[in-house]
């Protein structure tokens, strides 16, 4: 079927609120390339919002799961365990860096990682409430909802949301929020809103994902390090984006020294195939009784085999000095793009982990100008994803393996859709 076809389908079949507003439908895909229902060739940004940091359809990955599919699909690990399941918490264990002797959960998604992580941390503290940030995102399940940093559009149609859900500033200097901003904001709301004798957990991202790609400093993740073991709090770090060498280590709270008592992970730890995880301290994840986690699907056997996979790859091909690689290349053309256009401001990034922030004449987010970007961009065979409390920040997340020549003709099409977009506001000739 080609993509009006397909088009049509949706539009009579696809619930709205789940349908995707592109026009163009995935037919196959390898690395850092997709093409359409109707042939067209498609430079991929977006790696599936993080999923494909080895890229699309890695030959090892695909191997493992083709050689899986030929033993067992699915037994629901809970009533006939299988080797996948315990190497992968195996593996986890030994890579994610908790305080102590790490215990995993394996689940399907970032969300139910989140929703998870909770659940094992009020088991464990006995408390109830939880503490996030602005900006930050964790899920679309309800309590995830509530945990969110922003309403829109992820719970602005769904009523009420749980209670025992705090909030604080997170830090973000460009926007006016130090971190001794976000401290004295954290430890406000322990003395307005959640008492630490209460409260059961600090939930952050070391990096924010669709609150900007913002990078919380070492400092102040190890200021909430501290402040959690005062009170007798969890510190959870959710690096369902930023995990799996997004930013040029396998987890983005390494380049903090931090020891969180319990991490969440999904999206590049399986290169598309679901899958997420809890790793956390073992007295911690050993709080709450026997049968108290799981679900039918949790750690697939197809999706164990895929992470397998996953791991190897990053130790085989460099994967972490590959993103600090193309982590330096985006920052080195964000400074050229900031100079030659006015509105390209806040370059950043850490690692592969890259965003750059698009304002108006008197220096305001524009929204409006982010999404004509990443339209305009579509137009011209690259997807290209926004993000951001407002809404203007572009974010780049392709593949750690893009080929130098598909990450350059990416660039130029970006550059052309600058010119063509504010042309009148160049500086300089990018």
């Amino acid at each position: 079927m080609n993509n009006a076809q397909l088009n049509e389908l949706k539009q009579r079949y696809v619930a709205s609120g789940a349908a995707s507003p592109a026009t163009q439908f995935a037919d196959r895909a390898e690395n850092a390339l997709i093409w359409d229902a109707d042939g067209n060739r498609i430079i991929d940004f977006a790696g599936g919002i993080g999923v494909l940091n080895i890229g699309h359809r890695h030959p090892k990955v695909v191997q493992a799961v083709k050689d899986q599919l030929d033993k067992v699909m699915h037994t629901c690990q809970t009533v006939m365990p299988y080797e996948g399941y315990v190497k992968v918490a195996e593996k986890l264990s030994q890579v994610t860096p908790v305080r102590g002797h790490g215990k995993v959960m394996l689940a399907n998604s970032g969300a139910e990682a989140l929703e998870n992580a909770v659940k094992v941390a009020r088991a464990a503290t006995g408390r109830d409430n939880v503490i996030c940030f602005t900006g930050g995102y964790h899920g679309r399940t309800f309590m995830t909802m509530a945990m969110n940093g922003k309403v829109a559009p992820y719970a602005t149609d769904f009523g009420s949301m749980p209670g025992n859900v705090f909030r604080a500033p997170y830090p973000v200097p460009s926007e006016g929020v130090s971190d001794e901003d976000a401290l004295r904001g954290l430890k406000m709301a322990l003395k307005t809103d959640a008492n630490p004798k209460d409260t059961a957990a600090i939930v952050l991202e070391p990096v924010l994902g669709e609150g900007g790609f913002h990078a919380a400093s070492p400092g102040f993740l190890k200021a909430v390090r501290e402040l959690c073991d005062e009170h007798g709090m969890l510190m959870i770090v959710d690096e369902v984006q930023s995990g799996f060498g997004r930013t040029g280590k396998l987890f983005a709270i390494e380049h903090s020294g931090v020891e969180p008592d319990i991490i969440t992970m999904a999206k590049s730890m399986a290169d598309g195939m679901p899958i997420s995880a809890l790793v956390g301290t073992d007295k911690v994840m050993d709080a709450s009784g026997g049968n108290s986690l799981g679900g039918t699907y949790t750690g697939s056997p197809v999706s164990c085999a895929a992470v397998l996979a996953v791991l190897e790859v990053f130790e085989e091909e460099n994967i972490l000095d590959r993103s600090l690689a193309l982590g330096d290349e985006l920052g080195a053309r964000f400074d050229q793009w900031e100079q030659a256009f006015d509105c390209v401001v806040n370059g950043r990034h850490l690692g592969a982990m890259a965003a750059f922030d698009l304002v108006a004449a008197d220096g305001s987010p524009d929204a409006d100008l982010a999404g004509a970007l990443c339209k305009k961009a579509r137009e011209k065979g690259l997807i290209l994803l926004s993000c951001g409390l407002w809404g203007n920040t572009i974010r780049f997340l392709m593949p750690v393996t893009i080929e130098d020549e598909v990450l350059e003709e990416g660039f130029s099409i970006i550059e052309a859709c600058l010119k063509e977009l504010v042309g009148s506001q160049a500086t300089a000739t990018a």
